[in-house]
């Protein structure tokens, strides 16, 4: 159980990991009853490699949410659903190679991580493989947090996105909401 009185220990626990090991993702992830109160929390570092790459934390109003998407790693594109929410994001600071904005916050109050990348093997690769035009984790905090209501959702839209365009590589990413991770 997380025995913290504040944000500010748990982040500053979250500063001290990040600066640790810089080649392994770690995720938290905290259920209701896992907490001294009930909060749901997720939260991870990000290991981008030998380098330090900078993130911008900005808020996506629905005005500046694209109505047509289109991936720069892949040019997957496809047109997005109406009357998105504001949400928040944490971009690269340099877009140039696409948005990849790790995580986020959306006006219901829904959180999402989604640019982990995970390892799978030959077996699973055989019945599902991986698809060179899919999405991938530049993409997805883009076309899902601001259209879904609930954790449940995210994930529920996750899943359409990937089985209608596939993904090129393995992910892990993990939704919040009040009750549910």
């Amino acid at each position: 159980m997380i025995r913290t009185s504040s944000f500010e220990e748990l982040s500053t626990n979250h500063l001290y990991l990040y600066k640790g090991v810089h080649m392994a993702c770690t995720t938290f992830l905290v259920g209701k009853k896992a907490s001294l109160d009930g909060t749901t929390l997720i939260a991870r570092n990000e290991d981008g490699g030998d380098k330090t790459n900078p993130q911008r934390f900005v808020v996506i109003n629905p005005e500046n949410q694209p109505k047509h998407y289109r991936s720069i790693a892949t040019a997957c594109e496809f047109d997005l659903p109406e009357n998105p929410l504001s949400y928040t994001s944490t971009p690269d600071a340099d877009s140039t190679y696409g948005i990849w904005a790790a995580a986020g916050i959306n006006s219901e109050n829904v959180a999402m991580t989604a640019t982990e990348t995970s390892t799978t093997n030959s077996r699973i690769l055989g019945l599902d493989p991986y698809v060179e035009t899919g999405l991938g984790e530049e993409d997805f905090t883009t076309i899902t947090l601001p259209y879904i209501q609930s954790a449940r959702e995210g994930v529920e839209r996750m899943g359409q996105l990937l089985e209608k365009y596939g993904t090129y590589e393995s992910n892990g990413m993990a939704f919040s909401d009040k009750d549910e991770i």
